[in-house]
């Protein structure tokens, strides 16, 4: 299993916490990502969003890229994941600083490709919002067109929504063919342009059970297009970790205790404008991407218990969050990654044994 953790980038992922000491500063996130390298992270995912949808649109946030190309040239060796949204990028433009970005980083950088939910912040920053499946057709175009660049000496192209003529993109990126492209959908039209064009399928919880279910019904899909596999399977996924029962209950209530405030501004346009599969409560929604359907909650041995489950469901990768999140890093890193490979020598040795 791979770790990664989510760039606190909007203060916080709690939305009726007000304070998380999680400042939205580039600091902070320098400070958690090289400590993050220290005790075994192997990813961050950076979310891109203009407003900040955690605290509310009047707070302060990072902009993705730019942090990025920041991180890229004072961190060694975490993957980087970065989103982009087509509707706010032009796709040459966006190969070029990927390329560049990946220099810098010397093969970390990689992309979270989103189509986008929130019409009300494409209203405002000058955003192509369309209806839902418009929007895949638009994303399917943007990532024919950054392969296109990175692989080709020149790239020609006419589409519906992007036209090129004998472009060229030289430096190209240090991956090759391309830096892995991870996307998460779970719409059909969703999951059909990624399993056609992407690298990496990326979820936002379930049971194990639910996950094993997803995991198959994708490397069908894949296999129907005949695409090479699928380099990894992610789920995203908020952690509470304590010593005791009660201490697990009592911080989940502190953090799903509904509170008005604008941080819930954006709830009506990702639940009416995206096509979820389950139906989101407004406690789901007061942890940030839906982090507390996993289940990662509890001690840590229960964790480590459920970590080996969603391995076994054929995931490889957790996208982590955390608050406050230095502190529970740490603590995750020290009392649950260690035991999680215990727990897997273990069965090892039961299963060459039996």
């Amino acid at each position: 299993m791979k770790y990664g953790f989510w760039l606190p980038i909007f203060g916080g992922w709690l939305r009726n916490v007000e304070d998380e000491k999680m400042p939205p500063t580039f600091a902070y996130a320098q400070e958690v990502i090289q400590k993050a390298e220290k005790w075994g992270y192997d990813t961050t995912l950076i979310a891109e969003l203009y407003l900040n949808d955690i605290k509310g649109p009047e707070h302060d946030s990072l902009e993705a890229w730019t942090t990025a190309a920041a991180l890229a040239a004072v961190t060694e060796k975490i993957e980087i994941m970065t989103a982009v949204r087509p509707g706010f990028h032009n796709p040459a433009v966006t190969a070029k600083m990927a390329a560049n970005i990946d220099q810098i980083s010397k093969g970390r950088f990689t992309l979270n490709v989103v189509s986008a939910w929130w019409e009300e912040e494409a209203r405002q920053y000058g955003g192509i919002f369309t209806e839902h499946d418009a929007r895949y057709d638009r994303t399917e175009e943007f990532i024919e067109v950054l392969k296109g660049l990175w692989e080709k000496e020149t790239f020609t192209y006419q589409g519906s929504f992007y036209q090129l003529s004998n472009t060229h993109l030289h430096p190209k990126p240090v991956q090759k063919p391309n830096p892995i492209l991870y996307a998460g959908g779970e719409s059909p039209r969703g999951k059909e342009t990624i399993a056609k064009h992407c690298d990496a399928y990326v979820m936002h919880g379930g049971t194990a059970y639910e996950i094993t279910r997803k995991v198959d019904d994708m490397k069908k899909l894949r296999a129907s297009f005949q695409a090479k596999p699928f380099q990894s399977f992610g789920m995203a996924a908020y952690i509470v970790c304590r010593e005791t029962e009660a201490e697990v209950q009592q911080e989940l209530e502190r953090i799903t205790h509904l509170k008005e405030s604008s941080a819930y501004s954006g709830y009506k346009d990702f639940t009416t404008k995206s096509q979820l599969e389950q139906k989101l409560e407004l406690y789901d929604y007061s942890v940030s991407n839906r982090g507390l359907r996993p289940n990662l909650i509890g001690t840590p041995e229960q964790i480590a218990d459920k970590i080996l489950q969603y391995e076994e469901a054929g995931l490889d990768l957790l996208l982590l969050q955390f608050s406050p999140q230095l502190e529970e890093m740490e603590r995750f890193s020290k009392q649950v990654m260690p035991l999680v490979e215990e727990k897997r020598k273990d069965i090892v040795k039961e299963s060459t044994h039996s």
